[in-house]
């Protein structure tokens, strides 16, 4: 597999990074087992980077799949806005992955300069835990064009991890070439970037060679994360990358395998989960209602309901 540099200064890694919110409890598609299965089954074909969030609640599942393998590097991400919360998401963290240093930690779902001073406290503690050697590398996610020029500033920032597809699908506060601009800006000062929703959630699988062949002509982008829950996703996408032919019997299985988010009908519209959509996806009609093309199949609206109503199925 491809090996990649992350930016000026970063990590040595493979150019997929194995998004494991598809075999967290978040998304619910696999048992944890088989969540073990698939990871590990990734690691042996040269995936060596794993991206997760604190909100995943896969840690412990992670530690059994890297188990006896310490140069798998592990990216994870807290809403943390203390320095107090920081250091528990840090401590948190070390001990469900049995880690003493931690490869990357982010601050997640950054919007803008503003979100950013709100959670200042907290950036100001993950440059201590850095100084420190707790953690390597730290950055931000993020699904908006101004969180992408405001993260590029900050001091200390190693990486971002932006939302990016060939159709713009997902961003938030801009149209697809103003985030290519903010990338740009990103990348010549020398920060590593690796790409969220390559497909867009779901919606730009009907062509992923041109989905994958866009994030590869961005000269400021290093690598990406492609979220996958079988072993037949795992194959899928490695022979996608290694732009050899994927067999027709394996397209059969994973292209076809559509996903949808499920809004159970005991719903009682109370709305929380219109406040964890960031893509403004969902709306009340009595109960939420789910915009199809506009929903990037996050499943974090699921995590907020009080009466487990939604789930990616």
């Amino acid at each position: 597999m491809r090996q990649v540099k992350l930016g000026l200064w970063g990590a040595d890694v493979s150019e997929v990074c194995f998004g494991s919110l598809a075999i967290s409890p978040l998304q619910g598609r696999v048992t944890e087992t088989e969540g073990i299965s698939v990871l590990r089954y990734a690691l042996e074909r040269g995936v060596s980077w794993i991206d997760t969030a604190e909100i995943y609640d896969n840690y412990e599942q992670i530690a059994a799949a890297i188990k006896g393998h310490p140069e798998i590097q592990i990216v994870s991400k807290s809403y943390s806005v203390s320095a107090e919360e920081m250091r528990l998401s840090l401590e948190r963290a070390r001990t469900a992955l049995n880690r003493d240093t931690l490869d990357f930690f982010l601050l997640h779902e950054q919007e803008s300069a503003f979100t950013l001073k709100g959670h200042s406290r907290a950036w100001e503690e993950l440059q201590r835990a850095k100084e420190k050697g707790i953690v390597r590398w730290i950055g931000i996610s993020t699904h908006a064009v101004a969180g992408v020029r405001a993260g590029a500033l900050l001091p200390g920032l190693d990486v971002i991890h932006p939302i990016l597809n060939y159709q713009g699908l997902g961003i938030i506060d801009g149209t697809l070439s103003e985030m290519l601009e903010a990338i740009s800006f990103a990348s010549d000062l020398g920060i590593g970037i690796y790409a969220m929703k390559v497909f867009g959630g779901g919606h730009l699988t009907h062509d992923p060679e041109k989905a994958v062949a866009f994030i590869r002509s961005i000269s400021g982008v290093q690598g990406m994360a492609l979220g996958m829950s079988s072993r037949e996703e795992v194959d899928y996408n490695l022979l996608l990358m290694a732009g050899k032919k994927v067999p027709r019997e394996l397209q059969e299985k994973v292209k076809h395998r559509k996903r949808k988010l499920y809004i159970a009908d005991w719903c009682q519209g109370c709305g929380l989960c219109l406040e964890a959509c960031q893509q403004g996806a969902l709306s009340i009609e009595k109960i939420a209602v789910v915009n199809a093309e506009t929903c990037v199949l996050c499943g974090y609206c699921g995590r907020v309901c009080p009466h487990f109503c939604l789930k990616i199925v």
